[in-house]
């Protein structure tokens, strides 16, 4: 009789929480320890625990609060970005400012999601996060859908100067990596910014985001040396 070895089960995500709330922080731990294909390793009250932590475990994810004592979280996540790149950040806030949301995307993380989440979808979100895709909670991303002043003017003209940037690259075709590269940037931010475009857009992928750039002729894509390719 022929066996077949049973394949290995796949290593679950590894998270560190960081709060400075104890109760929140607890139960959040205790909520995510639940999931069988997640387990905390180490907990933080404040961005200086949260660097001894980090550095011990060497987590998958690190689920970070905006507001910590001394340093930020954002501090934390540009820390994590420059000693512990292999650590992906996502924010779990009860802020949903803008100024907020992108102050996080800047500092290279990887999510941001609000406290009003359910459960499942914060399992969901620090699994996705560990796989490299960028996570944003869905009121935020709504939210970034119905920025756009009207109807009749082009969703575009919400976009910063860096988004559009983004979008542009996007229009020519190229990665994150290639984009990163071209604008200097760290992948995890570009993951950020496109996200953001997207959401601002209204558009579901980063393909229809290149397609509106073409078709409408929203943005033309820009030389090395900066200067609008369009005549």
């Amino acid at each position: 009789m022929t066996t077949v070895a049973a394949e290995p089960a796949a290593r679950p995500v590894r998270v560190v929480v960081v709060d400075d709330h104890a109760l929140v922080r607890e139960g959040t731990a205790q909520l995510l320890d639940r999931a069988p294909e997640l387990t905390v390793v180490g907990q933080a009250s404040s961005a200086e625990e949260a660097m001894s932590v980090l550095i011990t475990h060497e987590p998958d994810v690190a689920l970070v609060d905006v507001n910590l004592p001394g340093r930020s979280g954002l501090e934390l996540a540009r820390w994590v970005a420059r000693h512990q790149p292999r650590t992906r950040v996502v924010i779990l806030s009860a802020h949903d400012d803008n100024e907020f949301v992108e102050g996080a995307i800047d500092a290279g993380v990887s999510g941001y999601m609000m406290k009003t989440v359910s459960t499942a979808e914060l399992i969901e979100a620090v699994r996705a996060a560990a796989e490299g895709i960028f996570v944003l909670d869905r009121s935020l991303s709504r939210r970034l859908a119905r920025s756009g002043p009207s109807a009749a003017t082009s969703p575009v003209a919400t976009l910063t100067g860096r988004e559009a940037d983004v979008l542009r690259l996007l229009g020519a075709g190229m990665p994150n990596k290639r984009i990163a590269a071209e604008l200097g940037l760290g992948v995890r931010t570009v993951e950020g910014y496109v996200s953001t475009v997207l959401g601002k857009l209204g558009v579901a992928s980063r393909t229809e985001a290149a397609l509106m750039t073409l078709e409408q002729h929203i943005l033309a894509p820009r030389d090395h040396a900066g200067r609008s390719g369009a005549t």
